[in-house]
């Protein structure tokens, strides 16, 4: 019995490092990059049906709050500078 498993498992061993060497299924251009796209996805996404054509006002959305949140920083580091007193709604200075 001990011997039978001392077999079994130095079969064990040797088998499952051999395991973790196996074909992941993908075919890297260089290490690190192994994106393959799905059968059928096109070589260019403008035009066909996986372009997302994003409105322009949504992708700006972002820009424009951040704009408006440096506009508020300053007016609170101006505030600050001449009171020594942090506000933080501008609404208040």
């Amino acid at each position: 019995m001990k011997q039978k498993t001392l077999v079994t498992s130095a079969l064990l061993s040797l088998v499952l490092p051999l395991a973790a060497q196996a074909y992941d299924g993908t075919n890297c251009k260089e290490p690190g990059n192994c994106w393959e796209p799905k059968p059928g996805y096109p070589e260019q996404v403008a035009g066909s049906k996986y372009d997302p054509k994003h409105d322009p006002n949504e992708l700006n959305k972002q820009s424009e709050s951040i704009r408006e949140m440096e506009a508020r920083n300053y007016k609170r580091w101006q505030h600050l500078n001449k009171t020594g007193e942090f506000v933080y709604d501008v609404e208040e200075i």
